[in-house]
């Protein structure tokens, strides 16, 4: 092959990817006997790989509905969810488990580590949902960025709060997700606690190439994002982009 054709061949223009996340028209009621109340309506987004998205807003106002729809933990009434080009709303139960496993990580507010385990036993737990096995020093590592490589074999009541959050965020990151959902993860944490906690995230994303999600009510955390969608009465009321240092 001569030179010309080699660098003619490296110049093609690769595929354009699909957003890691495409929410369309999507609309969540709640039906009782007596009335229907509309939690979501004409909700429209997308996220690229890597991207960072703050969803913010009063109480009430969808934020946590729209992250678990997003994720596939609940169904939409009309519109779709799309994650890495699939749609959520085809699929049966198990085959949503399947994709979030393979996908996603999940920071919540409340940590939701296992009691009975073990720091790295925590972070572990993905892998072993997957059947991989002989991953422990990866666990052990991830652990140690966050500070915790001292803790290793400590339960979650022997640790405090902030080390807890540690702990989710070691697990959240340990199977390298494609995005990341996180729904106040300083919510149950003071400032001084709290800020350690945003920095590794946003570093952990930026390192693992990870899009993020993340719902919160604390306007210094959402700032940290590049987008912002401001959300109230179940629908986008605003939406900003901005550069990051």
């Amino acid at each position: 092959m001569s030179s010309s054709s080699a660098s003619s061949l490296n110049h093609e223009p690769s595929a354009v990817k699909p957003p890691i996340l495409e929410v369309r028209d999507l609309r969540k009621v709640h039906r009782t006997a007596s009335h229907e109340l509309t939690v979501l309506r004409d909700i429209n987004f997308s996220l690229k790989e890597g991207d960072t998205c703050a969803i913010i807003g009063p109480s009430g106002s969808g934020k946590t509905t729209l992250l678990g729809l997003c994720a596939g933990l609940d169904d939409a009434t009309s519109g779709s969810v799309l994650l890495d080009g699939q749609a959520m709303e085809s699929m049966t139960q198990d085959q949503r488990a399947a994709l979030r496993n393979r996908l996603v990580g999940f920071v919540f507010q409340s940590f939701q580590l296992i009691p009975t385990l073990t720091a790295v036993e925590n972070v572990l737990v993905p892998l072993e949902l997957r059947g991989e096995t002989g991953r422990q020093k990866d666990a052990e590592n991830l652990l140690a960025q966050v500070g915790l490589g001292d803790r290793l074999d400590h339960y979650p009541l022997q640790l405090s709060g902030g080390e807890q959050q540690r702990v989710a965020l070691a697990r959240a990151f340990i199977h390298r997700p494609k995005i990341m959902f996180a729904d106040e993860p300083t919510g149950n944490l003071d400032a001084e606690t709290s800020e350690p906690i945003v920095e590794m995230l946003f570093r952990l994303n930026r390192e693992a190439g990870t899009a993020l999600v993340l719902v919160t009510h604390d306007p210094g955390l959402a700032a940290k994002a590049h987008r912002v969608i401001k959300m109230s009465g179940g629908k986008i009321i605003a939406e900003e982009e901005h550069a990051l240092s």
